[in-house]
């Protein structure tokens, strides 16, 4: 109440300002007119004196209202005597009440009556009508909870406010969010390339100079770094300078990436984050899990692991191709074992099966035949891309291999080993009934890794170096300990695939794949039958010529759409991708399509710009130079619309570095 008190004193002092003025005045005028005057100021001040007590009486009753009416008065004298701050308020927000607790530890003697609550607290925007909720707020240097409970007695609303100081818990609380500690592994990915490349004095000056970049980098942001082999690297930072890395997009990628040792190869780190852990040995796991999500995905790129999941920043790069053939002949001992011991071998690819996927799983399904176990390829003899293929493999008396996965399922037991070629990600693959119902799971991939990998694997072989699955499974072959070699089919679906997904030997061909491609041609691979494998009827190549002159070009990007029901799309839209690549001037291609119900698109790169990251910000996935993504229920403008944003979006990300 004396807030409003306060508010009339300075009329009051002017009106007896101006009365005493006029009364001075007053004086000079004859002997009547002053005791005139004189009776007119003091009727004057006899008036004010009542029209100021009733209006402030009514405002005395306004913001005095009792209690009782409002609450019992045994809740009256809770509140009153309650240990803890309680403010009481209007609907609207205007205090009305508080108790001698409030005046003494929140406001400090500070007289608050009659004013808005959301002017006198910070952070705090009262709404009228809560019932209860909980409310974080701050009164000069201290900061509280607020409690509120809404009552209505006699038709007047408050809400009554319970307030809990825990300044100090909430500042303990942004001290441990800031230093809590993230754990980071980095590798350098491609350390045994670089020494095998390098001169003896290259290697002395360039190993150093990655090791000096990467010490450098962490000491700048205060990091507990331990070397504990010549290319890993642990190291423990406090939150706050986690977010400073994270805001810098992990630049020591590219300060890296600068550093040449031998042929110009540029070295590339790999590195591993476990943040917002419980901890540290969590931290550290989680760390682990990141790095090898990071080499998964093609090396050269920070991959950040918590609880919601993972980010991933970097992979711009070309991954380096790796030349020893240790981990090839340590898997195929591994995989023998595990197909002579099962009962029966199931192989099944991604939905959709291209020549790599039905190359790769008749190889491995031709190994387990020579190692003497039933298997059956599990397709979708519908929907598929290699139909050339297949018809050719039945023709040949390999009718029997593929069967619907539907068909499958009976022939299922406890030893059954289920083997997935040219896929790891759970929704990509043929058949989910199939993989749930087998135990023994083994994945032999490619494919850059992605977050929803198949995880509960026996043998999880997952090379993104490699050009193909079906030059990973003609490296397994030799060291299968079979008896007899693969056949000319066998071979030539082999080749067959590793031709499609290095558009030739063009795209992703290193070393190992020309091994590989050497060896199947040693097996008979007639490379003139494998072409042919790839020959379109005239009307799919007039599909894809009108698909490819409709394309249009952004930021070095060939764009083609094709709008409505068109025959074989699915597997015209790819080879147009890969025709538009030959476009001058172009980086990227992609081709979006409705199938069905649902709109996709097919990327290709010529591996200046990694379409995968930009399938993955619309949902896809897949390698740096073929991705893909899908949109079920979508419009084809909105689509469009979505990859013109997402490729913004990756040279914007391009341009931070």
């Amino acid at each position: 109440m004396k807030t409003y008190a306060k508010m009339f004193r300075p009329y009051i002092v002017s009106l007896l300002l101006a009365l005493g003025l006029l009364y001075a005045l007053s004086i000079l005028l004859p002997g009547r007119l002053f005791y005139m005057a004189g009776g007119v100021l003091l009727g004057a001040s006899v008036l004010f004196s009542v029209v100021y007590t009733v209006v402030f009486q009514r405002r005395l009753r306004r913001f005095s209202i009792d209690l009782s009416g409002l609450l019992s008065s045994t809740q009256t004298e809770a509140l009153v005597h309650f240990p803890m701050p309680v403010i009481i308020v209007l609907d609207n927000g205007e205090i009305l009440w508080y108790n001698d607790r409030c005046r003494q530890t929140v406001l400090q003697s500070d007289d608050l009556h009659g004013m808005n609550i959301s002017e006198v607290f910070t952070g705090l925007v009262f709404q009228s009508g809560q019932p209860q909720q909980e409310m974080q707020l701050s009164y000069k240097k201290n900061r509280y909870t607020a409690f509120a409970v809404r009552t209505v007695q006699n038709e007047t609303a408050v809400h009554i406010i319970y307030l809990v100081d825990d300044t100090e818990l909430k500042e303990y609380k942004e001290r441990y969010l800031r230093t809590r500690a993230t754990v980071l592994i980095i590798t350098i990915d491609n350390y045994e390339e670089l020494l095998q490349n390098a001169r003896e004095s290259g290697r002395a000056q360039a190993l150093p100079e990655v090791d000096y970049a990467i010490t450098s980098y962490l000491k700048e942001y205060g990091a507990l770094l331990c070397k504990i082999e010549q290319n890993k690297y642990y190291a423990v930072v406090e939150e706050s300078a986690m977010q400073q890395i994270i805001s810098g997009r992990f630049s020591l990628l590219d300060n890296v990436r600068k550093i040449e040792v031998a042929q110009r190869i540029p070295a590339t780190l790999s590195i591993g984050v476990g943040r917002h852990a419980n901890s540290l040995a969590e931290a550290e796991e989680m760390a682990r899990q990141a790095l090898d999500m990071s080499l998964g995905r093609g090396g050269d790129q920070a991959a950040i692991k918590t609880s919601a999941g993972y980010e991933f920043y970097g992979g711009v790069s070309k991954g380096i191709e790796k030349r020893t053939k240790v981990k090839s002949r340590i898997i195929a001992t591994a995989l023998a074992e595990l197909i002579s011991s099962a009962s029966n071998v199931i192989i099944m690819g991604h939905r959709f099966a291209d020549l790599d996927c039905v190359g790769a799983a008749l190889g491995v399904y031709r190994a387990a035949r020579l190692l003497g176990r039933n298997a059956a390829i599990a397709i979708n003899k519908q929907k598929n891309l290699a139909k050339p293929l297949i018809d050719k493999l039945q023709a040949e008396n390999y009718g029997d291999a593929f069967h619907e996965p539907e068909e499958l399922l009976e022939h299922i037991d406890k030893d059954t080993l289920l083997i997935i070629v040219d896929v790891h990600a759970k929704h990509f693959i043929e058949s989910e009934e199939l993989y749930r119902r087998c135990r023994s799971v083994v994945v032999i991939d490619h494919h850059r890794k992605m977050v929803d990998y198949i995880d509960n694997t026996v043998i999880f072989y997952h090379e993104p170096y490699a050009s193909s699955a079906s030059e990973m499974v003609a490296e397994l072959i030799p060291y299968l300990g079979l008896q007899k070699n693969l056949g000319r089919p066998e071979a030539e679906a082999l080749l067959a695939g590793i031709m499609l997904d290095t558009k030739n030997f063009v795209v992703k061909a290193g070393v190992r794949t020309f091994e590989a491609a050497a060896y199947l041609k040693r097996l008979g691979a007639d490379t003139v039958e494998v072409r042919k494998l790839f020959a379109s009827p005239m009307e799919s190549y007039q599909k894809k010529a009108k698909l490819v002159s409709s394309a249009t070009a952004y930021r070095r990007c060939a764009i083609a759409f094709s709008q409505g029901a068109v025959e074989d799309i699915k597997l015209i839209a790819p080879q147009a991708a890969d025709e538009l690549l030959s476009i001058s001037e172009v980086d990227a291609s992609f081709v979006v399509f409705e199938n069905g119900s649902q709109v996709e698109v097919s990327a290709r790169s010529m591996g200046a710009l990694n379409v995968q990251l930009i399938m993955e910000k619309l949902g896809g996935g897949g390698h740096l130079n073929m991705a893909a993504a899908q949109f079920p229920g979508a419009e084809i403008d909105d689509v469009h619309q979505q990859l013109l944003g997402a490729i913004d979006e990756y040279y914007e990300t391009l341009n931070q570095k």
